[in-house]
């Protein structure tokens, strides 16, 4: 680890003139990313202005049955916990529930996994499949306007995520071939039922988190996992690696989404 000055910040307001005091600081949510490439000399900031401590940033909120917002600092462990949200979008305790392992589970939070928009975390699939708003410290920005590639968000320099704000769908499932030692999804798929809107989101397969309207045009007409199966899913614009190659993704998309459908519509 190299030198640099550490903030512990006790609200909103006393995290944003902690992050403007210095020329190159970064908000330290979870650490679960962000301390690796410290260590690895990825990123090299001069301050880290730790959330921790700001209570703002945390707590869950159901409004009507409507909405259910997560503070940004929520832990994925505490999702999972939560009476309010089991009652309102049971999907995302299932989801929560399948991320890492128990230390990840308790340390790694919603804000810094949306705001650090790995291609292969579940979150954003969430974020994206349930058209959430992410509220920052000075903005509302929709899950279509927010995630923009690999590890690249609407996020100025500086804009902290308060809080994301999600719809409650008729039905949604989520599910996802993990990497059996990262569990990270080689595949994710998110679908979400509104009744006038399908949304799917997949996660894992390419540069950052991305909808599949083919997929939602066809689902809008006939919630079944069936109509799927003629969709042939192109693989030029996926991932190929040493885990899987683009047209293993493109047919595990196929797959996947047709299982999370099958989940929604409670036939597994």
């Amino acid at each position: 680890m190299y030198s640099f000055s550490f903030h512990r910040a006790q609200s909103v307001a006393d995290s944003l003139a902690g992050f403007t005091q210095h020329s190159d600081a970064r908000f330290l949510a979870g650490g679960q990313t962000l301390l690796a490439s410290l260590k690895l000399r990825l990123a090299q900031p001069d301050c880290l202005v730790d959330l921790g401590q700001v209570q703002e940033l945390k707590g869950i909120r159901v409004v009507s049955g409507q909405t259910v917002s997560i503070g940004a600092m929520t832990t994925h462990a505490e999702v999972v916990e939560s009476k309010e949200i089991a009652d309102a979008l049971g999907a995302l305790i299932d989801m929560a529930s399948h991320i890492g392992d128990p230390m990840v589970r308790h340390m790694g939070t919603i804000g810094g996994s949306i705001a650090n928009n790995d291609p292969a975390a579940d979150w954003p699939a969430a974020v994206l499949g349930l058209d959430a708003t992410v509220i920052t410290s000075g903005r509302k920005i929709k899950a279509d306007e927010f995630f923009l590639g690999m590890f690249s968000t609407a996020l100025e320099t500086g804009e902290l995520i308060t809080e994301i704000e999600f719809r409650v769908p008729k039905r949604c499932a989520y599910v996802k071939f993990r990497h059996p030692a990262s569990r990270f999804a080689l595949v994710g798929v998110f679908v979400a039922d509104f009744g006038s809107e399908i949304r799917v989101a997949v996660t894992g397969a390419g540069a950052g988190v991305m909808r599949m309207p083919a997929f939602e045009e066809v689902l809008k007409k006939e919630f079944s996992a069936d109509v799927l199966k003629a969709i042939v899913v192109d693989a030029s614009v996926l991932n190929s690696d040493m885990h899987a190659t683009a047209q293993y993704r493109a047919n595990l998309i196929s797959v996947i989404a047709m299982r999370a459908v099958d989940k929604a519509s409670g036939a597994t």
